[in-house]
């Protein structure tokens, strides 16, 4: 469910209509719905009702402040993967204690940031890190809080590039060697085991990988009580997919379901990373038509926004809806929808039915709200674009759009190429 609809055959985000935020703002843009994050939070949440529990939103869907700052209002925590996603996170005000700490490469500063900041606890991917993350702790005079991530070789069905849980994958512990990491992780002085974490993919759109990947953490959390470790936080990670296209992920109490079944243990804290789930449907990427050109193929529309504004549909081969700001006749055309990127892997959408537009008309590409702007870049010196959220009837630009001396913020000539020689 999200805010954009049309009112006599305008689109509006909420109560705004967004060609008004073009007169103002310009394009391409991304546009977030403040009604649609809080109410997608708030249906989490209560998915989960009664069970101890710490919703950590995975910032890596979309780092904007101004989003961080509502969630973190929310009393939401948050799961990071980086040093810049960690800045991120205190400076909108989550508390450190809520933060989760994943991700198989993190470096010494890194490390020693959230130490020194206090998170809740790191997420171990291998036994090297494990070590690691003690001696730093060591130099720190501390100890780390840790879970170790399980991968349990669940097929998510979803993307390979978004799938996590199998043994291919580079994410996480197997199953076994797990037990050792634990045992390891027992005997170091700067380490405190409190929890154990998974995580199997993204957009996933059926609720049994999650019931399976649960069944193989009890299995491991059995045998580490033997072992006389106990276990204080479960981290099942995120992953819940949306509506793209024609996908049909389960409802928010079936995923609940899944996952509350063979939730047994009073005294577990339950970890959830929702990201996409939270944040997607809550985005949109407005752009204009630039050009119209037919081809002896086929026909392209050519708009301002491309591949280095949002990658999905490149790098994945993703579906987002695209739809006119303003609503035209019923008459359609098929046609590619390309960026202006010197690649012939810059489209937006291949061989699509579409609103029959002109040069100057305006589309919405819907459901960008994650890894839209976040997977953004400036290649080919292109300019990263303004980022506007509505709330009700007003809307404010939470990220403006760079400039071009933004491009060479930071290079510098050396001398030796100004020497004439």
């Amino acid at each position: 469910m999200h805010h954009f609809t049309y009112k006599d055959k305008r689109l509006y985000c909420e109560n705004v209509p967004i060609a008004k935020i073009v007169e103002a703002v310009g394009t391409p843009f991304y546009l977030y719905s403040y009604a649609t994050l809080k109410r997608h939070y708030l249906a989490f949440a209560a998915a989960f009702e009664g069970v101890k529990k710490l919703i950590c939103y995975s910032a890596k869907a979309n780092t904007n402040l101004a989003v961080l700052k509502l969630f973190a209002t929310l009393g939401c925590g948050l799961d990071i993967v980086s040093g810049g996603e960690l800045y991120r996170g205190i400076k909108a005000g989550f508390s450190p204690n809520k933060i989760v700490y994943s991700g198989v490469g993190k470096r010494d500063d890194e490390i020693d940031y959230a130490l020194e900041t206090g998170i809740l606890m790191f997420n171990i991917e291998s036994l090297d890190e494990l070590k690691h993350i003690n001696c730093r702790a060591q130099r720190l005079k501390t100890r780390a809080p840790v879970a170790i991530r399980v991968n349990p070789d669940v097929d998510p069905k979803t993307h390979p590039y978004i799938s996590t849980g199998l043994g291919k994958n580079k994410f996480g512990i197997d199953t076994q060697a797990a037990i050792e990491a634990y045992k390891m992780a027992n005997r170091l002085d700067s380490i405190e085991i409190v929890g154990i974490d998974c995580h199997i993919g993204s957009q996933i759109t059926e609720a049994a990988p999650f019931d399976d990947a649960l069944k193989s953490l009890k299995a491991l959390m059995n045998e580490l009580k033997r072992l006389g470790i106990n276990i204080r936080y479960l981290d099942m990670g995120g992953g819940l997919g949306i509506t793209y296209e024609k996908e049909t992920p389960p409802s928010l109490s079936d995923y609940a379901k899944a996952i509350l079944a063979d939730l047994d243990d009073p005294d577990l804290h339950l970890i959830l990373e929702p990201g996409r789930v939270l944040v997607g449907n809550a985005g949109i990427l407005v752009s204009r038509v630039l050009y119209r050109k037919s081809g002896a193929a086929k026909e392209f529309v050519i708009v301002d926004a491309g591949m280095n504004d949002l990658l999905r549909p490149t790098l994945y081969n993703a579906y987002h809806a695209i739809e006119p700001l303003k609503k035209f006749a019923d008459n359609l055309i098929v046609a590619d929808v390309v960026g202006p990127i010197c690649e012939s892997g810059d489209f937006l959408a291949v061989e699509r039915r579409m609103a029959d537009v002109k040069r100057g008309d305006l589309l919405a590409v819907m459901s960008t709200g994650a890894y839209g702007y976040v997977m953004s870049s400036n290649y080919c010196s292109r300019l990263r674009v303004a980022e506007v959220m509505v709330r009700d009837d007003q809307f404010e630009v939470v990220k403006k759009r760079e400039k071009y001396e933004d491009l060479v913020k930071g290079e510098i000539i050396p001398a030796f190429l100004d020497d004439g020689r």
